[in-house]
């Protein structure tokens, strides 16, 4: 074992592994609240104002934050305390504006608290209310496990007004041992049992960005990042609508995480890797709905709406794609 390459990782209960520092100080973001308070406020703010502008141009809009492994399964660490009501998923969720209000105002807060809980999914309950039913993350990764990810689903179909397809939970399915990005930091690696789905069956990549295809050839499609960009049409979705999702890990390019389960669920899927919305994007795609998720631990930095995934592509990934071509 190599100390100085698992400092970042707590060695839980049974197995458990769980981030606990790294860039984003996922601890201290649960010890320390009060240094992201404004920046709890500045998310809201954000959301808040997408969600407006979207609805302007017909688009419906909701947004969820993937939660923390050590929120969800905090009775699995071993010495290590936190407290669930301090994560910033939870905060997202459940703070109020400060002040007082007259009758008027009670009632404006009530309609913004109302259009609040529709725009911010909720997947710290459900995901917490079912932690011992399933291991819903993998024991030796950050990420969820199918059982996670399926909950998630279905808890994002919900709030979409979809009605999520049960059958996906009875696609072909394998067990292997599973190091994940925790336990292969360890020497040797930690590994736990992982039950790999094969949900595509109806959807039907469309379009895979040059970086996609590049690194797909290649052999490295686990290596992408921010700048990845998919489309998926699906002509037996069980969902007629069109759906932009712009996120992160918990949704990937590769055909195991979110973006499949909604891709086997709606007429054409947009996936587009970054947490930041591309406005001419959806300007050009129109679709009818707009879906952002972000990992809680990545809520330290605020989005940049100003994001454009063409030019940051082209700034990211142009050298390497001007190399493979030559």
């Amino acid at each position: 074992m190599a100390p100085s390459n698992t400092d970042h990782i707590h060695i839980g209960k049974d197995g458990w592994l769980f981030l606990k520092t790294g860039t984003n100080d996922v601890l201290g973001q649960y010890e320390r609240p009060e240094e992201t308070t404004e920046l709890v406020w500045q998310w809201r703010s954000l959301i808040a104002t997408r969600e407006r502008r979207l609805r302007a141009m017909g688009i419906l809009y909701r947004h969820v934050v993937a939660p923390e492994k050590l929120m969800i399964y905090d009775h699995r660490l071993d010495g290590i305390t936190i407290r669930p009501c301090a994560s910033p998923a939870y905060r997202l969720l459940h703070s109020e504006p400060p002040g007082r209000f007259g009758p008027l105002g009670l009632y404006a807060a009530w309609r913004r608290r109302q259009r609040w809980r529709q725009t911010c999914i909720d997947l710290v309950t459900p995901l917490r209310a079912r932690r011992d039913a399933a291991d819903l993350y993998c024991r030796t990764d950050t990420h969820w496990s199918f059982e996670g990810c399926y909950l998630a689903y279905a808890q994002i179909c919900r709030a979409l007004g979809a009605e999520p397809r049960a059958d996906l939970r009875d696609r072909p399915s394998f067990e292997t041992d599973h190091d994940g990005d925790l336990g292969s930091a360890f020497d040797p690696p930690r590994r736990a049992r992982s039950r790999t789905v094969m949900i595509q069956q109806d959807a039907v990549r469309t379009y895979a960005s040059p970086i996609v295809e590049a690194r797909e050839k290649a052999g490295l499609l686990h290596t992408l990042h921010v700048g990845a960009h998919v489309v998926y049409g699906n002509a037996a979705a069980t969902d007629p609508r069109r759906l932009v999702l712009f996120g992160d890990s918990f949704s990937h390019v590769m055909p195991y995480m979110l973006t499949i389960l909604l891709a086997e669920t709606f007429r054409e899927l947009h996936f587009v890797w970054n947490t930041s919305l591309d406005w001419s994007y959806i300007a050009g795609v129109r679709p009818d709905i707009v879906l952002t998720e972000v990992a809680e631990r990545f809520m330290v930095q605020l989005p940049d709406d100003t994001f454009s995934v063409e030019a940051y592509a082209q700034a990211r990934y142009g050298a390497e794609l001007a190399a493979a071509r030559a």
